[in-house]
């Protein structure tokens, strides 16, 4: 009888520990899902946009508060979108039509976004720190009685399943529309873009503006979904992981997705060891996104796809 009690146990410590791995992977990969796929847009055009980690920032502040003062979570969203696409016009009229340098206008944009959040949340947040309730999930019936992942997988908030659905979206784009080639081409041949009548100018533009309303919606799914609250540098580097994961999803949603995914398991493996009573240092937790992503660059780092004129402004007329 004992030996039946301890496999019992055992098994329902094991179907815990891997229900809370797929729960997690959802909940910290979702706001990776929705950057890494802005800056795979983004990037197929030919921009690379460093400023992902401030746009991140910029979109939970204002998705957290206009979730918390208008009391309905979509309206967060709304806002992170809106955010996020509002910085991206920096890189727009900075990199874009001006040609001044992505990387320091990038690392301007994430540094002025840290420094702005900060001081926001310092004025109007900090003293009272108020905490967003949990948002409503949607169960998708039949499938969320799947023994083990069922309820983790099929019962989440209504944005996940956009998130999934933009993956099918956006590879549909890149693969059957003249949106998708217009995209291809003003990462590799601007020239031949140009040449052909179309603004390479304008495809670079909505594709940086595209990127940064997924990064802000990223952002407000991290504030009002992940956390319930903002906390300035929440973000914690995630706009750069969205960074390594499109790249290494060499222009592929459904790669970004598995990406995406891997390292959400990475930053939230903490909570699926407790529930296995395995003890381990907070820093470790905190360091492993951080060692996988110099693990799959090592791995798979020569396979990174980068388009042929990424980060090169173009010149009409140039050679």
């Amino acid at each position: 009888m004992p030996e039946l009690v301890l496999a019992a146990t055992s098994d329902v410590v094991t179907q815990a520990f891997f229900s809370a791995i797929v729960s997690g992977a959802l909940l910290a990969g979702v706001p990776l899902l929705f950057a890494a796929l802005g800056e795979t847009i983004s990037e197929r055009a030919g921009v690379l946009n460093i400023g992902l980690e401030g746009i991140m920032l910029a979109g939970a502040y204002a998705g957290f508060v206009a979730a918390y003062y208008g009391g309905f979570a979509w309206l967060g969203f709304a806002a992170g979108i809106a955010a996020g696409a509002a910085v991206s016009l920096l890189m727009v009229v900075l990199c874009v039509r001006m040609g001044l340098d992505q990387i320091v206008v990038g690392i301007a944009i994430t540094l002025a976004a840290e420094g702005i959040t900060s001081l926001l949340h310092g004025a109007y947040l900090a003293e009272s720190q108020p905490i967003l309730g949990a948002t409503a999930v949607v169960r998708i019936p039949l499938f969320s009685r799947i023994p083990v992942v069922g309820n983790s997988l099929f019962s989440q908030p209504l944005v996940v399943y956009l998130g999934l659905s933009l993956v099918i979206a956006v590879h549909w784009m890149f693969r059957a529309t003249n949106v998708g080639l217009n995209l291809r081409a003003a990462g590799d041949k601007p020239g031949a873009l140009d040449a052909a009548g179309v603004s390479v100018t304008a495809t670079r533009a909505w594709a940086v503006v595209a990127t940064g309303a997924l990064g802000g919606l990223g952002g407000a799914y991290l504030a009002i979904v992940s956390a319930g609250l903002f906390q300035p540098f929440m973000t914690q580097g995630r706009g750069f992981i969205a960074i390594v994961i499109a790249m290494l999803g060499r222009g592929r949603p459904f790669w970004v997705l598995a990406g995406a995914l891997l390292f959400g398991v990475s930053l939230s493996i903490s909570d699926a060891l407790q529930i296995a009573k395995i003890n381990i240092s907070t820093d470790a937790v905190f360091m492993l996104p951080f060692l996988v992503v110099m693990v799959v660059l090592i791995v798979f780092g020569r396979r990174a796809f980068l388009p042929a004129a990424l980060a090169l402004p173009y010149v009409r007329g140039a050679r």
